[in-house]
């Protein structure tokens, strides 16, 4: 199992620097990490559950708080708090970045979705 060793916010970047045990590091912004949360308000309660979460585009991270040795808690600034990134899941997220955010696009497009916030005009 991997091991975060050094976690750095760049709030006016929006991204979270990670770095591992393993001599891994990723940069995973904020946007992603939000709509890759692993709260069951973004991944369901069971299999083919999911949510894709729209409109996160400007998201950025409040804080980012330790739970126990094997995870952080990410606050967002749409006030979404819920999610546990273990170490594994950050290093998954990490790794399948590429992966994981086109299919997250094509779902945006396939959804008649949008990475913008609704302005709720029009």
């Amino acid at each position: 199992m991997t091991t975060a060793t050094e976690i750095h916010l760049h709030r006016a970047e929006k991204r979270l620097d990670v770095v591992f045990d393993d001599g891994t590091r990723f940069e995973l912004p904020a946007e992603y990490l939000r709509v890759e949360s692993p709260s069951a308000e973004v991944q369901g309660h069971g299999p083919g559950q999911r949510k894709t979460v729209a409109g996160r585009r400007h998201v950025g991270i409040m804080a980012v708080e330790p739970v126990g040795h094997y995870a952080i808690r990410l606050v967002f600034d749409d006030l979404h708090d819920t999610g546990i990134y273990s170490w594994e899941f950050l290093h998954q997220l990490g790794r399948e970045h590429a992966t994981r955010w086109a299919a997250y696009e094509a779902a945006l497009v396939e959804k008649r979705m949008s990475r913008e916030p609704y302005s709720g005009i029009g």
